[in-house]
C-alpha cells in the first residue's frame, strides 16, 4: 500500500472529483510507472495546478517516518517542559491537582 505525504491533490488530470481522507486516490499509469522506475525511493510529483510538490513512499516508510518524527516531538516537549520547570514556570504539582479536583467537582484535598 502506498502512502501520500499531505494529501491534497488526487493525481487525476482533467477529472472533477471531490476527494476526502477516507478515499483511496489512484495512481495513473503515468504515475505508477514513475514510482517503480524509483525503486524503493520517493516520488516527487507536483500539482500542476497549485505547484504544490508531494512525495510519495510505501507505506512502512510513512509510518517509521510518522513515528521518529513523533517521537522527536515528545522528546522536544519533555525539554522544554524540563527547561520551563527550572526556570520557575508553570504550576506547583500541589496546586495543579487542586485546579483538576476543582474543574472535576471533587473533594479537595485536606491541607
Amino acid at each position: 500500500m502506498l502512502a501520500i505525504f499531505f494529501c491534497g491533490s488526487p493525481f487525476l488530470r482533467g477529472a472533477t472529483l471531490r476527494y476526502n481522507r477516507r478515499m483511496t486516490a489512484k495512481l495513473t499509469k503515468e504515475l505508477a510507472a514513475a514510482l517503480h522506475a524509483t525503486g524503493d525511493r520517493e516520488l516527487k510529483v507536483v500539482d500542476p495546478d497549485t505547484s504544490r510538490v508531494y512525495f510519495i513512499v510505501e507505506s512502512e516508510t510513512h509510518r517509521q517516518a510518522m513515528d521518529a518524527l513523533h517521537r522527536q516531538q515528545d522528546r522536544d516537549a519533555i525539554a522544554q517542559g524540563i527547561a520551563e520547570m527550572e526556570a520557575g514556570l508553570g504550576t506547583p504539582l500541589d496546586e495543579a491537582f487542586d485546579d483538576i479536583r476543582a474543574n472535576l467537582g471533587l473533594r479537595q484535598r485536606q491541607k
